[in-house]
């Protein structure tokens, strides 16, 4: 009965909200409306104010994108979303369609006529976005039309205000490179490719150039902010002042140009009077920068985001960060996972009791300074759907005969951590075992892979998948996302997925996380994050290679190990990580707890 209510307010809510868009887009002479999940930060999380696609559709993920024309409204999704769009979105009101399966380019091309105007706001889509459309549409003769405002915030009558969070410094102990250095290197960048000036319009960027933490989202210490970086004079800071103490401005104003966010347009214009070559990231820079730069009559130049490799790349700081933030955290995540195991037999364990508790012991440590995202708690079926969000309306107990999938991550000052465990609850079928353990295989291929440098996230990802795909089985998914120190979960340039073409470089971290997901049933993952090592000689190659330190320390279930199926060698490894796990994590845990953990970390014969 709950959740029908629930589910009938939502839909009630997201038909009403549709149609109010829908009398704003008429007035405007529109035939359609863009409305994309992110802010205008290109943030993955966004602060209540920038939940435009979750006030209008009811989907609370963290991708998407709504078309909203006079008669039709879709929403569009990647693999990791599908089930979650189906449980919280009315199908009565919007179409659901799965990315890359139909793109919403095709879509809108094919249900656009000649002179039909779409609306967008430009502060929203990047460059790469908005010319991907253009392209789709000019055979159509619909035009694009950037909207000076959003009509969803003239019909978002309780909107929330922006964040005004205060902004820390992140001290050197962590950064490893002072501010003045890394400001050195970015104009470096700017001068050798002989360009005047870049625009920032990351925040996690900001963040890291110039050793600067906020609070302005969920889970992402991020400031928003925008920024120029100058070949040959001071950054300028655009942010508002009410985020800075004076000693924080004290601090930044040694290296930077403080200026208030309406201060922006006025930058943007001089950059064009002096006809500077602007660097701009067409994959990250809302377009509304590269009109306004063309406008004013500078010279935009295409390139990635300066600060991109070198904030993945982690310095000796960085990385001894990341190893201390993941000890502390193995020791939490292993304290839980006993628990876990003495609580769930009962039948009185559910999701939301068991993410509240592992926060809980992360909060324990006394160094959490947030979640790196919310917790996904997904038991049974619910665990199928691969970034699943626990709400009152959709809490299950952990069931006898079930599984329980548990994603999750932690922020501290000095790391960012990301961990999944997949744990039986009760006895495990045969398939759940079998399904597990090819899993774990993927899993291991990536933890044990060595590689050339120039080697790219697409070459390693068909090692997660191929005893899946030997089985006819494969998961919607990346097998690896690029992770930050104290910033953000999911970073790039780094990833391992059919698209991930960056060249891996030792010192990014990354996430290893095959799955297979049983629609209706469970959902099974196992993930670590690695660390890229330096090239070694092999003993008897005669090339360097490659490889990864696995940094996330916390058990395996070995009740969902079918032990006939792994080689020696997968034996070997599953073997070393456990006994890793159990030295290292052992004395750092209570009596009871570390009983647990030498059970739970024995080898398999």
């Amino acid at each position: 009965l709950i959740i029908t209510i629930v589910q009938f307010m939502v839909i009630t809510k997201g038909a009403e909200r549709v149609s109010l868009l829908r009398a704003a887009l008429k007035r405007r002479e529109l035939a359609s409306f863009l409305v994309p999940r992110t802010d205008e930060y290109q943030n993955e999380y966004v602060p209540p104010s920038g939940e435009r696609l979750y006030w209008l559709t009811g989907f609370s993920g963290s991708a998407g994108l709504a078309i909203i024309q006079r008669k039709r409204a879709a929403l569009f999704v990647d693999g990791r979303y599908t089930l979650q769009a189906r449980e919280q979105v009315d199908g009565s009101v919007f179409e659901i369609f799965q990315i890359p399966m139909t793109r919403p380019s095709e879509w809108l091309a094919e249900h656009s006529r000649k002179g039909d105007k779409i609306g967008y706001d430009p502060r929203l889509h990047t460059v790469a976005e908005i010319a991907r459309l253009k392209q789709a549409l000019s055979a159509k003769g619909a035009e694009l039309v950037a909207q000076k405002t959003n009509p969803v915030d003239a019909v978002w009558k309780d909107r929330p205000g922006v964040p005004l969070e205060p902004v820390t410094p992140h001290a050197l102990e962590y950064s490893g490179k002072p501010a003045s250095e890394k400001i050195a290197e970015l104009k470096r960048i700017l001068r050798d490719a002989k360009q005047d000036a870049a625009l920032l319009t990351l925040p996690e960027s900001i963040a890291w150039a110039f050793n600067i933490r906020g609070a302005d989202v969920p889970h992402t210490p991020l400031p928003l902010s925008f920024a120029i970086i100058h070949a040959r004079k001071k950054p300028e800071l655009f942010i508002a002042p009410q985020k800075l103490s004076d000693n924080v401005r004290g601090v930044l104003s040694e290296h930077l140009t403080i200026r208030e966010p309406k201060a922006l347009s006025a930058s943007l214009k001089a950059l064009g009077k002096a006809k500077a070559k602007v660097r701009l990231d067409p994959q990250t820079a809302p377009c509304w920068f590269a009109s306004q730069l063309t406008k004013a009559g500078a010279k935009t130049v295409e390139g990635s985001d300066p600060c991109l490799l070198p904030k993945a790349i982690k310095n000796q700081a960085e990385m001894d960060g990341a190893r201390a933030a993941h000890i502390r955290d193995g020791a939490a995540i292993c304290e839980f996972l006993a628990w876990l195991d003495r609580e769930a037999a009962s039948g009185s364990v559910d999701e939301i009791q068991a993410a509240e508790r592992l926060e809980q012991f992360r909060a324990e440590t006394g160094e959490l300074k947030d979640l790196s995202f919310d917790t996904i708690s997904g038991a049974g079926p619910n665990g199928a759907i691969v970034h699943y969000r626990v709400s009152r309306a959709t809490n299950r107990k952990l069931a006898k005969g079930s599984l329980y999938l548990v994603d999750s991550g932690a922020q501290y000052v000095d790391g960012t951590t990301d961990v999944t465990r997949t744990v039986a609850i009760g006895m495990p079928t045969k398939d759940m075992r079998r399904h597990f353990t090819l899993v774990l295989q993927g899993h291991i291929a990536v933890a044990t892979a060595r590689f050339p440098r120039g080697t790219r996230g697409q070459d390693l990802d068909p090692l997660a998948r191929l005893p899946l795909w030997q089985a006819g089985l494969d998961f919607d998914h990346g097998t690896g996302h690029g992770v930050g120190s104290y910033l953000s979960v999911h970073e790039g340039p780094q990833r391992i997925s059919r698209l991930g073409a960056a060249p891996l470089e030792p010192g990014m971290i990354i996430s290893n996380e095959p799955g297979y997901y049983q629609e209706g049933d469970y959902g099974i993952r196992i993930e670590n994050l690695v660390l890229v090592t330096p090239p070694e000689t092999i003993k008897g190659g005669d090339r360097e290679m490659m490889g990864f330190e696995t940094l996330t320390l916390a058990p395996i279930d070995r009740r969902l190990i079918d032990a006939s199926m792994l080689t020696n060698a997968e034996l070997d490894w599953l073997n070393g990580y456990h006994a890793q796990v159990r030295k290292i994590i052992g004395p750092l845990v209570d009596k009871d707890t570390r009983a647990w953990l030498k059970e739970a970390t024995a080898s398999l014969p």
